[in-house]
């Protein structure tokens, strides 16, 4: 791989990071509910199951799921599944700022690292966008006459160290504002609003369309 694909696939990527998905929003609602610190157990979660979409979509995974009418549906009901459960959890879960506010001066006390990275790593392998994401880009940024593996590796750490400053500048963002928005005014309207984000692309999940090779 030449220099030049290497910063057109960083340009790619960064941009496809960015803009707001599952894993951005849990690392948000991580960061409000039980500080900044923790997400980066869900953000060490998220990156290991990137790796296995990335690994599973040069291993063909992306082509049988895009071949595979049966696997398909299968898998994107799995995810929308899951993040509807995440929505729903999240709803109607009483809110740190609200139990903080109740128990003098207790902390909340944030779920285990164990759990944190496990939601985070479901989050990622759950999402079909995922695999198919990879599928369709690496091709366009490998050589073909070079040896693959090492170009994987170099395209998957680069999405994957991008995710996770991506992740932690939010939740910086998220524990600035903390102040704010956890106050138990703010604090029910906070997660509603990312519990219903949650069940928002669960649903939107449902609306993809497999595309035929």
């Amino acid at each position: 791989m030449d220099t030049h694909s290497i910063l057109a696939f960083t340009l790619v990527a960064a941009i496809a990071i960015a803009s707001p998905g599952p894993a951005i929003l849990m690392a948000l609602n991580n960061s409000l509910a039980y500080g900044a610190r923790t997400t980066l157990w869900s953000s060490a979660g998220n990156a290991s199951g990137l790796f296995c979409m990335s690994a599973a979509a040069m291993l063909g995974l992306g082509a049988l799921i895009v071949s595979s009418e049966w696997v398909f549906n299968g898998v994107k009901l799995i995810g929308a599944g899951y993040l509807f459960y995440l929505g729903a959890k999240t709803l109607f879960k009483q809110s740190p700022a609200l139990a903080t506010h109740a128990q003098a001066p207790g902390r909340v006390q944030p779920p285990s690292r164990w759990k944190l990275y496990k939601l985070a790593f479901l989050t990622a392998v759950t999402n079909p966008k995922a695999v198919l994401f990879f599928t369709a880009l690496f091709p366009q940024f490998i050589n073909r006459n070079a040896a693959l593996v090492p170009q994987f590796l170099v395209l998957t750490l680069i999405f994957i160290a991008l995710s996770v400053m991506t992740l932690s500048l939010y939740a910086l963002l998220a524990s600035q504002a903390k102040g704010l928005l956890m106050r138990p005014t703010f604090a029910k309207w906070v997660n509603r609003a990312v519990g219903s984000t949650f069940i928002f692309f669960g649903s939107a999940l449902l609306t993809l369309r497999r595309q035929t090779l």
